[in-house]
């Protein structure tokens, strides 16, 4: 029987930090929690990183490329061809979010309202933000919006409330948003 490997030391670290980190934040969460959930020696998580800090960096950089990049971004492009609908779409797929049972709300807010806009952590969640912002630009641009940066701030206003409403137990969010979008949308769409 071909049984998979098991992941490197490494892994199983960013792994464990990164389902702690999604569901409690950065300061609710020990390293000595972490190193024991992940199997690991106290001497073999500071090999790989030297402080929680780092470890929560690379937490912030797998959450975009495994919620944003992979999650989020993906499915709203797979669901249609047309990039209005994409657009859409993010909401589409936030309602399916919201009514999870393993629903954490929004990391990257999580840890800038932790850790401050200051803080480097801080900073790499707004960059981690900005991200998301440029990535339905992307999709307003093709969709042939005016003023696709304007857009993609005042959508993402509507996504970021969405997900704190969401968070407050509003797990109809995403569909109230996706009704105030349309009127967004509206007023960007090409005449």
């Amino acid at each position: 029987m071909n049984e998979s490997p098991k992941p490197s030391a490494r892994e199983r670290i960013l792994q464990t930090a990164y389902e702690l980190f999604s569901r409690r934040g950065l300061r609710d969460v020990s390293v000595d929690e972490i190193i024991g959930q992940s199997g690991v020696a106290i001497a073999t998580f500071y090999r790989h990183f030297s402080s929680k800090d780092e470890l929560a960096a690379a937490f912030l950089d797998r959450r975009e490329q495994v919620w944003t990049s992979d999650g989020l971004v993906a499915e709203a492009r797979a669901r249609s061809s047309v990039p209005k609908q994409q657009i859409f779409a993010i909401f589409d797929v936030f309602d399916e979010w919201f009514h999870r049972d393993d629903f954490e709300g929004d990391s990257f807010v999580n840890v800038l309202l932790e850790m401050g806009p200051q803080h480097p952590l801080g900073q790499a969640s707004i960059a981690h933000l900005d991200n998301v912002r440029k990535s339905v630009a992307t999709m307003a641009t093709e969709a042939g919006f005016s003023d696709p940066d304007g857009f993609a701030h005042s959508y993402q206003i509507l996504m970021k409330g969405s997900i704190i409403a969401a968070t407050m137990g509003h797990v109809d969010a995403a569909r109230r948003a996706r009704h105030m979008a349309e009127h967004l949308i509206a007023e960007h769409e090409p005449t």
